[in-house]
């Protein structure tokens, strides 16, 4: 029987994404899953919010962003939506 912490967790998919209530140890993979289920249900502007900290997360999500094909552009939100605290991305 797997241990409770192996059920997945599901998460609504919006085109806002907060990162806070995930493990560090799974935000590659939760946000890899994230963009592919983003891009089939047709978004193409998203906002993760990673937090500002010193930028661990930040680089980890951009690492994904880099090399997810259907991500075309991604930077720094808007001061009011979260400054480099969060990524805008523009998927295609």
């Amino acid at each position: 029987m797997p241990a409770e912490d192996d059920e997945p967790i599901r998460i609504p998919i919006t085109d806002v994404f907060d990162l806070h209530t995930i493990p560090p140890r799974d935000v590659r993979a939760v946000v890899e899953e994230y963009l592919i289920e983003a891009h089939r249900m047709g978004y193409r502007a998203l906002r993760i919010i990673h937090g500002r900290g010193i930028g661990a997360q930040r680089e980890m999500v951009r690492s994904v962003l880099s090399r997810t094909p259907f991500v075309t552009e991604f930077r720094d939100a808007p001061a009011a939506a979260g400054g480099w605290g969060a990524t805008i991305v523009t998927l295609r």
